[in-house]
Order: structure tokens, then sequence, then C-alpha cells
């Protein structure tokens, strides 16, 4: 997958307060999906909907609970979030570039 897809997948993920608020939970700590339901206050088939797209986008993974086989448990996939953050680093310089050379612009006109 090329890096543009990566990025869009990943936005089209967070794009979902839920799904933000999710990802910030299982930053704290790796969380099982019943637990997540509760502290967000969604139903569990609405949150295995949420979780399926997080997992689908690269940005969770699950594993199973070593007690129990049938608890998952979610965590944040290392390095999953590298390519936007790469992606917003090129925007801001981008950015930055584009209002230095308005300023400078609108300075040549004053003068």
């Amino acid at each position: 997958m090329n890096a543009s897809a990566a990025v869009d997948r990943t936005l089209a993920a967070l794009a979902d307060p839920n799904r933000r608020r999710a990802v910030e939970l299982l930053g704290q700590q790796p969380r099982p999906a019943g637990e997540l339901a509760r502290a967000m206050g969604l139903s569990p088939p609405a949150m295995s909907r949420h979780l399926k797209t997080l997992r689908l986008s690269g940005l969770v993974e699950e594993d199973h609970d070593g007690f129990d086989a049938r608890i998952r448990i979610y965590r944040l996939k290392a390095g999953a979030m590298e390519g936007l953050k790469e992606w917003l680093e090129e925007t801001e310089r981008l950015w930055a570039s584009q209002l230095l050379a308005f300023k400078a612009h609108l300075e040549r006109d004053e003068a």
C-alpha cells in the first residue's frame, strides 16, 4: 500500500469522534473491548464496529487474554501513525513556506 492510501485510511478511521476517543483510551493502556464500550457509553456491537475499523486501518491490534480466549485485548499498534505524522510535517512545511512567501509579497507591496 502506498503512503497516501495509508494516510487516507488513518484519517478516515480517525474522522469519527468515538474512534478518536477509543485511540485516546488505548493510548493510556491496552483494554478489553467490553471495558472500552463501558468507558465510552457504547453498546458492545457499536464498539465492535469501531474497533474493526481501527483494526482494518492498522491503528490497533488485538490479542486474546491468556486466561479466556474469548476476551480480546486491544492496544495501539506501534508505529501506526508514522505515515500520518510524516504527512502532517510535510503539510506544515508547505504551509509555513506559503505563508512566508505571502508575507514577503505583502511587505513588497507596502514598500
